[in-house]
């Protein structure tokens, strides 16, 4: 079949890479993509949010499947509008529709999901510009540390944990107020604090079965030891060394089985995957949030230990079948280490010529932020590129890593050195 993948990351070139390895995959089309989607499928220029564009090219490629990456079509409704065009109706999207998507759009409508499915998660209140006095009384009944939450899509950067209250009260305000972070804070969600270490479960969904993917752990902050700025991700490692086989039953009893449950109970149209951000807190998982897409750069572990065929799953995904299918899972320990523009996530430069992609000898490049210019491979974005190894262990997987990153250059390039310091 013709696969449509919407999307441009390092998410969708890993997609790309293993759904290419299907026989059921004749042609591949990856819609903006990057420069290493160009090298193993076809790039189409397009805007995955304009419907009409994705529309045209599915016709014209005469495409059988669509496969989204990113969260913001799915949260702008694409499901929906496929299935609502009589041209379209026929071909399979894998995502959620918009009302699942909520889960990842809408931080309110997400707590009130867990909530009400009886699914652990933090106490929360949310508040709005109108209610910003009484937002600043609920963070008094909280203990430090503060977390408040713009409540729509802010690009992986709407999350901010705070130790001073009154700096917690101010940064309420700029978040209502003077809208921080644009329409996403016009309502900011404030939870309780939890304290433990984080880890993310992946779920694939027909909306009536399931199979849970291999665990991940990445590393949001730029700076070693986990300090600084938020960012879209800086490392990965997969499977997850303290989530043992009693913390996998507790996740898979109390949080996977009740999410998909809830769809049934809400009549949510829900093919695609789920994936859970979880806190261990003294044994004990907890929900953080639900993102309606495969994480990135989570993405780039999970999918290179996945031994069985992603496209026969997500065919199995669109039929409803997802009961026959067997997942297959490599045993070994895969680790992805980000390389980012410098300056990343503030200002950084484009367009610096990439050097020694094919110095790389036993790991996988998968390109985030790239674009070739004149047959030249560029940056073109603020994480740029992935590296992805395997190991025995998640430390000899992490050491091969580093040892390719040593073959990689562009100017002002930057990594995370430690990544799995805390494992």
């Amino acid at each position: 079949m013709n696969i449509l993948l919407l999307g441009s990351g390092g998410r969708e070139h890993a997609l790309a890479w293993k759904m290419l390895q299907s026989n059921k995959c004749s042609k591949l089309f990856v819609a903006p993509g990057n420069a290493g989607t160009n090298q193993i499928a076809t790039n189409i220029e397009l805007n995955p949010n304009d419907f009409e564009a994705v529309k045209k090219a599915v016709l014209q490629n005469n495409i059988n499947m669509v496969v989204v990456g990113p969260e913001d079509p799915l949260v702008n409704g694409i499901y929906d509008f496929f299935q609502n065009d009589s041209d379209l109706i026929q071909i399979p999207v894998i995502g959620p529709s918009k009302r699942g998507a909520q889960l990842e759009g809408s931080k309110e409508f997400a707590k009130q999901f867990l909530v009400k499915n009886n699914i652990p998660t933090a106490k929360y209140e949310s508040f709005t510009a109108q209610t910003v006095e009484q937002g600043c009384k609920f963070l008094e009944t909280l203990d430090a540390p503060y977390v408040l939450k713009a409540d729509g899509l802010a690009a992986g950067k709407g999350v901010l944990i705070l130790n001073d209250l009154e700096e917690a009260k101010a940064e309420l305000k700029s978040m209502l107020v003077d809208a921080k972070f644009g329409a996403a804070s016009s309502k900011v969600v404030i939870e309780e604090f939890l304290d433990g270490i984080e880890l993310s479960c992946f779920v694939l969904t027909d909306g009536k079965h399931y199979k849970i993917l291999p665990t991940a752990k990445d590393y949001k902050r730029i700076g070693e030891g986990d300090t600084g700025l938020n960012t879209g991700g800086m490392g990965a490692v997969s499977p997850v060394p303290f989530a043992d086989a009693l913390l996998l039953k507790k996740i898979e009893t109390r949080i996977v089985i009740p999410t998909i449950q809830g769809f049934q109970n809400d009549n949510i149209d829900y093919k695609g995957f789920v994936f859970i951000g979880l806190i261990n807190v003294k044994g004990e998982p907890i929900v953080i949030e639900y993102n309606v897409r495969m994480g990135d750069p989570e993405t780039e572990v999970v999918m290179p230990r996945l031994k069985s065929d992603l496209v026969e799953i997500f065919d199995a995904i669109a039929k409803q079948e997802l009961n026959k299918i067997t997942l297959e899972i490599d045993e070994r320990s895969a680790t992805t280490i980000m390389i980012v523009a410098g300056g990343y996530p503030e200002e950084y430069e484009k367009g610096k010529e990439i050097l020694g992609l094919d110095k790389i000898e036993d790991s996988l490049v998968f390109h985030a932020g790239t674009k070739s210019v004149n047959g030249v491979i560029v940056s073109n974005g603020g994480r740029v590129l992935a590296v992805t190894s395997f190991g025995n262990t998640f430390e000899e997987s992490i050491k091969e890593s580093y040892q390719n990153i040593n073959k990689l250059h562009f100017d002002k390039m930057n990594y995370r050195r430690d990544i799995g310091f805390d494992l």
